[in-house]
């Protein structure tokens, strides 16, 4: 992410530290989550599980190495002199079996007697550790005063050897001017006989000078063709430019395998990397290792690096993108990580939206927390109809489970006014069978939501009146009640509920409805029982008859109450 949101206008040198940084940073990542593997392995007491950490490593291991390579190599692009001390680095960070054996010979009580003496010596040589080297030569020369004329001609050797510096203080002609200088004297004391008494010396004289069957001779201590090939050019070609790299690169795998194995798949990808072969690097990667995370990132880095532009797909999409969309689908089939593939998907301009808009369907919505989660990330991007799926979908599982309120706040959420008239009837069955609503905090609070539907509406206000009555507030609530019936909000199985609801006003002490709107009631009640299709059903039911029989008696005793109250109004 950090990388996608870095500043491209950045230019030269500031924007190559900066992507130089980037992949230093992934790199430090790798090498944590291998810490953290290996800590596991030795922690661990079950072999499968040891073997499996164990595995983790050296495929961590693996993909640093290859990146530190290409960070080398394309990221930085180190030129002629500067790349060899990157190379040497680069060995020198992954080959580290030598590590125990110079721990060995160090914090034995004489070190030059030790039986890996010159190993270490010889190992610090080809890696190009010249300090080093020296420091443990000066113990073999101090307990072996007879060697000490060869050792100070040893001595002098490595410590006038030129290496090519990261500074430009001096030019690359001058480097080869001396490193040739300093060869031929190398080239003499190794003619005139100076170490032939000291087969060790002798060795070590040879390798300075380059000698391939010398360097060869101390396979078991490099362990690589990779290492083999670095201090191959470190004492016979320094200043090797980046395009020559792959000739060394061929002849030195052939060399140091001598035809008697053939090249691991790490091989064949390290092969591509130095013949600068970017896609074939990416496509190996692509075949050996596990998922998609490696290949993903380093070819984004690399894209942000202007190095693939050239290189569209056939079906449209460029690399990168397509190893994305790869990535972050794999994520989505992970029940946590699916959230960091909503990122991966936003920074793919060609296909990104179409690939979340198919996922995000299918995320399971277990929760209401993580429906929620999902809600949030397309409601950020306007996917409308992902919202309104997402929320029918948690409308239907809190209906299914009697959740009225859930089932009515999603519905309303995703602006359904079929489903929303369906849940307000369920919230009017409910009240007429128990004589309460449930969930009044989001009956009451409703707001402009309640014109979704006309239902929802009725609902609304219905419980609107309820509240009035509830205050006191008859005058409101006999209004209110009475527009519901005639402006024909309320459903008309709904009306003997409402009439029912009249009653208690009807029977104040204190006259509520006018003679205009007893007249009103009046009417609703015989449009009730004139117009039901079920007349004779109706007439039947006693409950019912008793009602409509209660109702007309109070209209009619509330009418005759009203007509006295209003004549004597006017009369006085």
């Amino acid at each position: 992410m950090g990388l996608q949101r870095s500043e491209e206008e950045l230019a030269g040198k500031s924007r190559k530290a900066q992507l130089v940084q980037v992949s230093k940073n992934y790199r430090s990542v790798i090498r944590a989550c291998m810490e953290d593997m290996h800590q596991a392995a030795v922690s661990t007491r079950d072999p499968a599980l040891q073997g499996q950490y164990s595995t983790q490593v050296s495929i961590l291991s693996a993909m640093e190495l290859i990146w530190n390579l290409c960070e080398i190599l394309f990221v930085e692009a180190a030129t002629a002199g500067p790349l060899l001390l990157r190379l040497l680095d680069w060995v020198r960070l992954h080959v580290c079996d030598v590590d125990s054996m110079v721990r060995q010979v160090l914090s034995s009580e004489s070190p030059s007697k030790h039986k890996l003496f010159w190993n270490v010596v010889d190992v610090f040589v080809l890696q190009g550790r010249m300090d080093e080297a020296r420091h443990l030569l000066s113990k073999e020369a101090s307990a072996n005063p007879a060697s000490m004329n060869m050792y100070k001609i040893l001595d002098d050797l490595m410590k006038k050897m030129p290496v090519p510096s990261l500074g430009n203080t001096q030019t690359l002609t001058e480097l080869e001017l001396k490193w040739q200088h300093w060869h031929e004297e190398c080239q003499r004391y190794l003619q005139d006989g100076t170490f032939a008494s000291n087969p060790h010396m002798e060795s070590i004289c040879k390798i300075l000078l380059g000698d391939e069957d010398a360097i060869l001779e101390k396979k078991e201590l490099m362990t690589t063709w990779y290492h083999f090939l670095v201090t191959r050019l470190l004492y016979s070609h320094p200043t090797v430019k980046p395009m020559e790299l792959r000739f060394y690169a061929q002849s030195s795998m052939d060399l140091f395998l001598g035809g008697e194995s053939s090249p691991e798949p790490l091989d064949m990808i390290l092969m591509a990397a130095f013949e600068f072969e970017m896609h074939q690097v990416i496509k190996e990667c692509s075949i050996v290792l596990s998922n998609w995370w490696f290949v993903a990132h380093l070819t984004d880095l690399l894209d942000h690096c202007k190095l693939l532009q050239s290189h569209n797909l056939y079906f449209g999409s460029n690399m990168r993108e397509f190893l994305l969309l790869e990535y972050a689908s794999g994520l989505f089939s992970h029940h946590s990580l699916w959230q960091l593939g909503v990122d991966y998907f936003d920074h793919c301009p060609q296909f990104g939206r179409v690939y979340l808009e198919l996922h995000i369907e299918r995320v399971p919505l277990s929760t209401e927390q993580k429906a929620l989660k999902v809600l949030r990330i397309c409601e950020q991007r306007q996917m409308h109809e992902q919202v309104r799926s997402i929320c029918k979908i948690m409308a239907m599982k809190a209906l299914r489970n009697n959740r009225l309120g859930s089932a009515l706040s999603w519905s309303i959420r995703a602006k359904d006014a079929a489903f929303a008239t369906l849940i307000s009837d369920r919230f009017l069955k409910d009240y007429c069978e128990k004589g309460c609503f449930s969930d009044l905090d989001l009956i009451d609070n409703l707001g402009p939501s309640m014109l979704l539907s006309d239902r929802l509406t009725f609902l609304g206000k219905y419980r609107e009146f309820h509240r009035l009555y509830g205050e006191k507030r008859f005058a409101e609530a006999a209004r209110l009640l009475l527009t519901l019936m005639t402006a024909h909000i309320a459903p008309c199985s709904f009306w003997m509920t409402l009439l029912t609801d009249a009653l208690p006003l009807l029977e104040q002490k204190e006259v509520i409805f006018s003679a205009e709107q007893t007249y009103e009631l009046m009417r609703c009640l015989e449009d009730l029982t004139a117009g039901n299709p079920d007349k004779q059903k109706f007439q039947d039911d006693d409950v019912e008859t008793t009602k409509v029989e209660m109702l007309r008696l109070a209209l009619a005793r509330n009418l005759a109450r009203v007509i006295v109250k209003e004549g004597t109004v006017e009369g006085s």
